[in-house]
């Protein structure tokens, strides 16, 4: 094979042949197991030309498709003059060597896909950061193939200190290289996380916090926008938000929340990508309280939702109250697949990010969350006590103040929930229930 096939990735108006093998056990769609691939490639720009599926009990090592469909393959490539084939299985980099010595082809899988449209759609430093680092720790073992210098360097004196020169692998070379690469580019990630993780603890402390996480596509932005008057890129593609936003979600009444809409998770997620995307998700780690979208119209809505629960365990982000959002009704046919998830999640609401449906419900339930038991009570505290009183400010509806004695009683009405966090976060105040004589 020509050393130039796989010398880039990216697969922008490039004619692709879309590929699986379907394993006992594999989860996905069983009407159109290629349905979330053929998404994929169509967000990354690709033109899907041809498709090519096949069951098997278990992958064939060489090639995990087998001999006679790797010629298959070929010819499918040949008739459409493809650029690259897209496979739905992650493949060893003997397996994509293999493939393309036979087709004559550029191979990419599945995780090199979604990783290729994470690096075109990152905008901000910290995103470009964590999606070259999932590169290199993703990508780097599978690109051997393409390297065109694995001559051993030429004879001579060595080339500089700490090299070992006659005999020494070009590769080994490029191998340190990339290995110092992601031990700077770790230590500029752990930097931005520890300031992210700085300014979502401060955020906690003067507001309660709502993260929206979901499978992708699940309407996330367009709720976010709808809820906030927002500006957060909304299309009907996979990944149309990579960086996370977060803006004031004012509930009326005087209650705001900070609402922040995050990535969206899909299914067989590259592991290293959402372990370098941890920092972008920090809000969602660390939110008081989650709303878990979900696309109601999509066939596909239990697995999807299954996935997102998968993610959310994996980043330790499972341990907060979580409200279920059957978005998109306003597409359903029928109120049957409402049904059987109103039976088996309680608290799952009905709503439309689109039309608005549903959206009082949903402020009424964030409201209860944020308040808890809602109590009217008279809190004193020092007048000097700036922070007390910054706090007090914004956790509860104040209805009257009083300065006396160097000290300041506040009359107001305050969630059980509310009035918890504040004597967690240490403050010192006398608290007495209006009601009592």
């Amino acid at each position: 094979m020509g050393h130039t096939k796989r010398e880039h990735l990216t697969v922008v108006k490039e004619k692709a042949v879309l590929a699986a093998c379907l394993l006992p056990g594999q989860v996905a769609d069983p009407h159109d197991p290629l349905g979330e691939l053929r998404a994929l490639a169509d967000t990354a720009g690709a033109i899907v030309v041809d498709e090519l599926m096949q069951n098997r009990p278990k992958p064939d090592a060489g090639t995990f498709i087998g001999k006679g469909k790797v010629e298959e393959l070929a010819e499918m490539v040949k008739l459409h003059k493809a650029h690259v084939v897209i496979f739905e299985n992650d493949l060893s980099p003997a397996q994509i060597g293999n493939i393309e010595e036979v087709i004559n082809c550029k191979v990419l899988d599945r995780s090199e896909l979604i990783l290729d449209i994470f690096a075109a759609r990152a905008r901000t430093h910290e995103a470009k950061l964590q999606v070259e680092l999932a590169q290199l720790e993703y990508t780097y073992p599978r690109l051997r193939a393409m390297w065109t210098h694995l001559e051993r360097i030429a004879g001579g004196a060595p080339t500089g200190i700490g090299t070992r020169g006659p005999g020494e692998q070009q590769l080994e070379v490029d191998r340190r290289i990339v290995q110092a690469r992601k031990a700077e580019l770790r230590r500029q990630i752990k930097t931005i996380q520890g300031r992210k993780q700085r300014e979502v603890a401060a955020r906690n402390t003067d507001f309660f916090t709502v993260g929206l996480v979901g499978y992708t596509n699940a309407g996330k932005s367009t709720l976010f926008n709808t809820l906030t008057d927002g500006d957060a890129y909304a299309d009907d593609k996979l990944f149309a938000t990579l960086s996370t936003r977060t803006r004031k979600w004012a509930l009326g009444g005087g209650d705001n929340v900070m609402l922040s809409d995050t990535v969206g998770f899909v299914r067989d997620l590259p592991h290293h990508l959402v372990a370098s995307f941890k920092a972008t998700l920090e809000e969602a780690v660390h939110s008081h309280l989650l709303l878990v979208v979900v696309d109601a119209a999509d066939a596909r809505a239990q697995p999807q939702l299954d996935t997102v629960l998968e993610v959310l365990a994996e980043i330790h982000a499972d341990n907060q109250p979580r409200l279920i959002l059957l978005n998109k009704i306003d597409l359903l046919a029928h109120n049957d697949d409402l049904l059987v998830f109103s039976a088996k999640y309680a608290n799952a609401l009905p709503v439309s990010a689109r039309t608005g449906r549903g959206i009082e419900k949903l402020v009424e339930e964030v409201r209860q969350a944020m308040r808890g038991v809602e109590r009217q009570l008279s809190i004193t505290v020092a007048m000097a006590d700036g922070r007390a009183i910054h706090l007090l400010e914004n956790r509860a509806q104040v209805l009257e103040r009083n300065y006396e004695n160097e000290q300041v009683r506040f009359s107001v009405r305050i969630g059980t929930r509310q009035l918890d966090e504040l004597r967690a976060m240490g403050v010192r105040m006398t608290v007495r229930d209006d009601s009592s004589p």
